[in-house]
């Protein structure tokens, strides 16, 4: 088999948030048809027990630990050179090394995933190059800043015209970029039109033999309570304004009515601001959950209320997978070509969750027919056969 170079900013296991399900699933697919040699970080010390899972089914990894408080001061140095301040947080002579290694060797065909690890085989010319950005992360930081006072509000705005500016010259650099949806492609396009025409997309997918209804799952919900589930990772801002959002300007006017009603907050690292949450009436946080399948089977509703988003969401797909009624925000359905009313609910603002959220309590089950939508759209392997293409192109 040849070899591959697969650079990831977070090491691809366990799949259990949106950006490391997509780098397993792009992993395992790409070693089934090369030798794969992955340099990944690792910003969880809880991961490093996942390594040799790495080891066993790459050619050869290299890993480097990320302190995230000592990545952030390190990060601070982009004011003073110019650069973005996600590429200082990522530098290391270490990765390089190796990556450079790997290169004399003869590598020829190299992934990087998240415009940060890009850095490691810009010089690489001679390889053929496919950059997985994911999403536009400068337009979230675009976003981020019109959520905060100055001097974050200054910070986030340098960030994100910086950081686009570095996801251009990756793109114009690159023999193909990719993206989580044709929408997120179209937005780069227009963003990058020197670099349009080496601009795709391949679909998130989700396991949908993993995420079936038709599994036996204990009920891990108090008795007497209607669920309404949100899952996701706690320590990600995204979903941390999401959560807050539902709990203190939807949730107590439906409880209002519905006494009965809980709002489980599903997701690990849930921080100070989300774990003061469960202080309010019908909130749980759980943390971490070995399994979210259950919490998503026993939920009457899924919500999905987030206002800052790109790409395609997993949590969006995983809970349609389990063929629950879904309500999100127009934000979380982008890229999902679902039709709204008969195979998910969609609100764009506090009031229009709290009826769209009744609606899905009391109106017909929209959840086999969301899940017949993620069989037909959303199959890993005939998405990623669109990155076969282009590396042997």
């Amino acid at each position: 088999m040849p070899d591959l170079l697969l650079l990831a900013h977070r090491i691809p296991y366990p799949p259990d948030k949106g950006d490391k399900i997509r780098a397993w699933h792009l992993l395992e697919h790409l070693a089934r048809r090369y030798r794969v040699h992955l340099g990944a970080f690792v910003d969880d010390p809880e991961d490093w027990r996942h390594c040799d899972k790495m080891r066993s089914v790459c050619a050869s990894t290299f890993f480097v630990g990320l302190n995230p408080r000592l990545g952030k001061l390190r990060s601070l140095t982009g004011l003073l050179t110019g650069e973005p301040l996600t590429l200082p947080y990522y530098r290391h002579a270490g990765m390089q090394a190796w990556v450079d290694a790997h290169l004399r060797a003869g590598v020829d065909r190299v992934v990087a995933y998240s415009s940060a690890m890009a850095r490691f085989v810009m010089p690489a010319r001679q390889s053929r190059r496919v950059m997985d950005f994911v999403d536009i992360d400068s337009d979230k930081w675009r976003q981020y800043a019109t959520t905060k006072a100055w001097p974050l509000s200054w910070l986030y705005r340098r960030e994100g015209a910086r950081l686009l500016a570095w996801e251009r010259e990756v793109a114009a650099a690159f023999d193909a970029s990719l993206f989580v949806s044709a929408a997120e492609a179209a937005d780069f396009r227009r963003l990058a039109p020197e670099s349009a025409a080496r601009v795709g997309y391949y679909n998130n997918g989700v396991d949908a033999d993993y995420f079936s209804p038709d599994r036996d799952y204990a009920n891990p919900y108090p008795a007497g309570v209607d669920a309404i589930a949100f899952t996701g990772a706690m320590d990600y801002w995204p979903n941390m304004d999401a959560v807050e959002w539902y709990a203190r300007e939807v949730l107590p006017g439906l409880r209002a009515s519905r006494p009965r009603l809980l709002f489980a907050i599903v997701g690990s690292r849930p921080g100070p601001r989300v774990r003061a949450l469960a202080n309010l009436p019908g909130v749980l946080v759980t943390g971490r959950v070995e399994d979210i399948r259950p919490w998503l089977a026993h939920a009457r509703v899924v919500v999905a209320p987030l206002r800052i988003a790109r790409g395609i969401q997993n949590k969006v797909l995983e809970g349609m997978a389990m063929a629950r009624t879904l309500v999100a925000t127009p934000q979380a359905l982008e890229g999902i070509p679902a039709r709204v009313g008969e195979e998910v609910r969609r609100a764009a603002d506090a009031a229009e969750l709290a009826c769209e959220t009744l609606a899905a309590l009391d109106g017909p089950d929209l959840g086999p027919a969301a899940r017949a939508r993620v069989l037909l759209d959303f199959s890993w392997d005939s998405a990623l056969a669109r990155v076969d293409r282009l590396l042997e192109a």
